[in-house]
């Protein structure tokens, strides 16, 4: 089955479904399956709104990890400084990544969290 169209409410081609659903209303698409030569028109609606408080952000998530944790850091080739200074804490260069392995700990100490590109 193939989508062609995905339309958001208030488009041409939704204004009747916007009446029927309100606010609950997402999209409108429309589907169309090969095999059977038939056209679907699919609505996704809202269906439950309750209170939700995030558990924190991407920065707040990597604070739970432990010091000795080994990541994944990406540095440009260029940055030879901060090769060398990860090398010196124990890191390293991980050809099949293209990343360097260094513990969590380090990371927090030069600043680095918005490097972490994975966990080992």
């Amino acid at each position: 089955m193939e989508t062609r169209l995905n339309l958001q409410p208030g488009q041409n081609g939704t204004k009747a479904l916007v009446k029927k659903y309100g606010d609950r209303l997402i999209c409108v698409r429309y589907r169309y399956d090969q095999t059977t030569a038939t056209r679907y028109k699919t609505v996704e609606l809202i269906e439950e709104t309750t209170p939700w408080r995030s558990s924190g952000s991407r920065e707040a998530h990597l604070m739970q990890r432990a010091a000795d944790e080994p990541v994944l850091l990406k540095v440009a080739y260029e940055e030879t400084a901060l090769r060398e200074a990860l090398r010196q804490r124990g890191g390293r260069w991980r050809p099949e990544e293209k990343a360097w392995a260094v513990n969590y700990g380090v990371v927090c100490e030069l600043g680095l969290g918005d490097r972490i590109i994975g966990d080992i």
